[in-house]
């Protein structure tokens, strides 16, 4: 997408912070810009790292996850306090790079599936028919090569029987039926039991195919109903005709070119510089990170992966801590810096109505299930919105997910009583959110309802 595209797509969900979306919508349009250079060039161009500085709940993360599904390309989003310096206990940081890997292979498979579903559900039809009407068993022939009428016509039976059979298929009028197939059996240990030790997650040490390769490929017999068959069918088809080893090519070829990392919380592993204790490892995974951020070779499963050309965007509330207390190497790695402002009250205010997944939208889906109809008149918003900006003041700033609490206690009775709640049209005024939340806001007590 051009800049501008991108900018009015985060626009629907997110209010404010312009710099940071300009900021991520250049990053990523040069992403395709660089593709299109000349060869030459194309490799002396490096992407342009961003660091988002902002104080909690005004849109960092939010972006994050909008940018994933707007790019179309890898993405993973890590956090950088889940990282520990070589040597120590938990991930290192090289996890992030076989976690775009396996996002990549996932994103490019999904979009072979795509391609080929229509295929696959034909074939898993024509599997399924066979089940409900098997075919004959093979008659023997006439010698001199001709087939009486009989046969024939049982022949065209067949063929109408199982054209009607089909079109019950289709229509769902079979999907109660009970049928017999084979799958391939799906009993393999639990997924955290398989998880290779830590520091040992690359091509030599997969613990999860070495045992998928020890355990038996044979066919399993179960007896499931039609619908529930179909989708079984269908999953093996699109096994079967998705060129895997294509896939992976694919995927580590987009993930050098167009993989994107959100590297969340970095002000975690920012700090003064320390000479012991539990807070020795921070500097070392800087120090661990630098090579990922300035281009080195990753070993994933997959492959070898060159990390030269990735899209690193950082963020961090740095409450504690400054971006200036990164080491210097570090720093000179994310050239472009955002700062996000903190929300105002008339922020709050165009954030439960603006965006398309705004709280209001939200909760008025919820209750509509129940059949009733919720409105927030325009002074009721502005009086939840100012009750979140008390309540920020008061307590620690967290942002807009304080408006996600002041609902959340707004709504408690109504939500709670609702399946037998007098009234079908529930509309807020101001008056009634000042009534339901002034006892919470009013008594300091009370405030851990609201946190």
């Amino acid at each position: 997408m051009p800049p501008r595209q991108i900018v009015a797509e985060l626009d629907r969900y997110i209010v404010g912070q312009e710099a940071a979306k300009r900021a991520i919508a250049i990053a990523v349009r040069n992403r395709w810009r660089r593709a299109q250079a000349p060869e030459p060039m194309r490799d002396e161009i490096t992407p342009s790292n961003i660091i988002l500085i902002g104080p909690t709940g005004v849109g960092k993360t939010e972006i994050a996850r909008r940018l994933a599904r707007l790019a179309g390309a890898p993405f993973v989003k890590v956090e950088a306090s889940k990282f520990t310096e070589v040597g120590y206990v938990g991930r290192d940081v090289e996890g992030m790079v076989r976690d775009l890997v396996d996002a990549a292979v996932n994103l490019v498979r999904t979009e072979r599936e795509d391609e080929i579903y229509p295929q696959a559900e034909a074939a898993a039809d024509e599997k399924l028919l066979d089940l409900l009407l098997p075919p004959r068993p093979p008659t023997d022939r006439r010698t001199d090569g001709q087939t009486d009428d009989t046969e024939a016509g049982q022949e065209e039976s067949r063929k109408r029987s199982r054209e009607k059979l089909r079109a019950m298929l289709l229509e769902g009028k079979l999907d109660e039926r009970e049928v017999e197939i084979e799958v391939t059996p799906q009993g393999y240990p639990p997924v955290d039991m398989m998880q290779p030790p830590q520091g040992m997650e690359g091509t030599d040490f997969n613990i999860t195919e070495w045992l998928q390769n020890m355990l038996p490929k044979g066919k399993k017999r179960r007896t499931v109903r039609v619908q529930e068959a179909r989708r079984l069918l269908v999953d093996e088809e699109l096994k079967r005709m998705v060129d895997m080893d294509d896939t992976v090519n694919e995927a580590l070829d987009r993930t050098e070119n167009h993989g994107i990392i959100f590297v969340d919380e970095i002000d975690k592993i920012a700090g003064e510089r320390a000479t012991g204790g539990p807070d020795v490892s921070r500097e070392g995974v800087q120090r661990d990170l630098l090579p990922i951020v300035e281009g080195s070779t990753v070993q994933t499963r997959y492959g070898y992966v060159r990390t030269d050309h990735i899209l690193f965007i950082a963020a961090g509330a740095f409450h504690v801590s400054k971006p200036s207390d990164l080491i210097p190497e570090l720093q000179g790695r994310f050239p472009i810096r955002v700062e996000l402002t903190p929300l105002t009250e008339h922020d709050f205010v165009r954030i439960m109505t603006e965006p398309e997944n705004a709280l209001t939208k939200q909760y008025a889906a919820l209750v509509g299930a129940e059949g009733c109809t919720l409105e927030f008149a325009p002074d009721a918003v502005r009086e939840i919105a100012r009750v979140a900006s008390v309540a920020n003041d008061r307590m620690e700033n967290i942002g807009a997910r304080r408006l996600q609490t002041v609902m959340a206690t707004l709504m408690d009775e109504v939500l709670f009583e609702l399946p037998g709640w007098p009234e079908k049209q529930i509309l807020f005024t101001a008056e009634r959110v000042r009534e339901r939340l002034a006892k919470v806001i009013g008594d300091d007590d009370l405030r851990r309802y609201i946190l």
